[in-house]
Parts: C-alpha cells; structure tokens; sequence
C-alpha cells in the first residue's frame, strides 16, 4: 500500500460531459466547484505553491517548446540508477539557475504531505487485525527515506517494496511479484490499495484482491467490506 494519494486540478471540477476541449463553454461543463476545495484542499495548497514559485523563477517559463533532446523521463531516478545530485545535475542545473540546489531541494520535500488519516488507519488495522504491511511505491531514494523518516512509516511498515531499491517500478508486474516473494503471504490472503486505476488492474490481473483508494471514507467501507473493520 502506499499511504499517499496524489490528485490532479480536475478534482475541483466536473468530467465536463466528455468534452476534453471545454474552454470555450462557458457554463456549467467547465466552471470550477468549489465546493469541493475543502475535500481537496491539499491538490489547492500544491498548486498555489507551485504557480508561486513558477512566478519567483520566470526562467521556469520557456517561450518554445522542449525538444527532445531536453526531456528526461523520471525512470533512471526511480529506479535507483541516478542519485539526486546527478538526476538534478541533468534536468535542472545543466545551466545556472537563480536558485540554489539546496533551496530547490528543499522545495521539492517540502511538497511531501502525509496523509494522516490514512497512516493511523492503517497502522490500528496493523496491530488490530495482526496485518503484515509492505508498502509498493515509485519513488527515488532521497525522497523515499525522507518520507519514511519524516513521517515514521517503519513504525509500522514491515517492508519498503521501492523502485529506487528493487530497480523496477510500476507498473511492471514484476514489483507486485517481488512484493508477493517478499511478504511471504498467499496472494489469496493479501489486499492491494492504490490510488492510481492502471495499477490497481495489474495487481487484479495478477491475481491480487484490490482496492481503489478514491477517499479516505470509502476505502474504510471497502475493507470492512471485506472484514478488516477498523474497530474492536
């Protein structure tokens, strides 16, 4: 499981009808709902951050497009296979920068927000319930022992299955089937959350009984569902 959601700036609005090219419809089909700032208040937090410091740095901004020769997937550095210096080195500070590493390191940490509700759960569950919790993620080395650490995860969490230590990522099946050799638990026995639908379809193709983490209420009714309650 992995305890973090992340959502995108659609949340605060509707699927407009279908309509992927709504920006000329002035009405309901691409208005914002703001009703809903609250129950995504953290995605509003993020992009508030984000649109700031894209002002303070205007050299963020690029009139032209990228070329290939200046995009970089994020793989290597999931994988394991380039430290944050490097990763840095190559896709931003390949040229100067009005800010420093540090300070862009720091924003970059920063971002990472726990999600509180959904930790508590999961380690009352652990301990309620006798659960061994092994936790599937994408994430680089630096960032991954921030969270772990920042937000005491190993108090918990019987095993990390990361990218940037098993050298794979979702969505390779392959990190599910490390997971499953990991944990040493029957796949018949074990219960997949994950907030991204791709993922949450391999881990059912491979057999492995699966929940779409949607809200923090409707994943509690799905695991009570099937008999994890989080109670007495």
């Amino acid at each position: 499981m992995d305890p973090s959601s992340r959502y995108t700036m659609q949340s605060l609005i509707d699927l407009k009808g279908g309509n992927n090219n709504a920006y000329c419809q002035d009405n309901e089909t691409s208005w914002y709902d703001w009703r809903r700032l609250e129950q995504h208040k953290e995605i509003f937090r993020f992009t508030r951050g984000m649109i700031a410091f894209r002002r303070a740095h205007p050299i963020l901004s690029k009139e032209q497009f990228y070329t290939d020769a200046e995009i970089h997937w994020f793989g290597p550095h999931e994988e394991g296979k380039l430290t944050l210096e490097e990763y840095l080195g190559r896709v931003v500070f390949y040229r100067k920068r009005p800010f420093t590493r540090a300070q862009f390191q720091r924003f970059m940490f920063a971002q990472s927000k726990p999600y509180p509700e959904m930790i508590e759960l999961v380690a009352q569950l652990k301990v309620r319930r006798e659960l061994k919790i092994v936790v599937v993620s994408n994430e680089a080395r630096e960032l991954n022992s921030h969270r772990i650490k920042k937000f005491k995860l190993d108090r918990f969490v019987d095993s990390f299955v990361s990218s940037c230590f098993v050298h794979v990522r979702k969505p390779d099946a392959d990190i599910f089937r490390l997971a499953l050799d990991i944990a040493q638990t029957p796949v018949r026995k074990v219960v997949y959350i994950e907030n991204t639908p791709m993922f949450v379809r391999i881990a059912k193709g491979l057999g492995i009984r699966s929940i779409l983490h949607t809200s923090y209420t409707s994943t509690c009714a799905k695991l009570a569902s099937i008999g994890l309650h989080n109670g007495a």
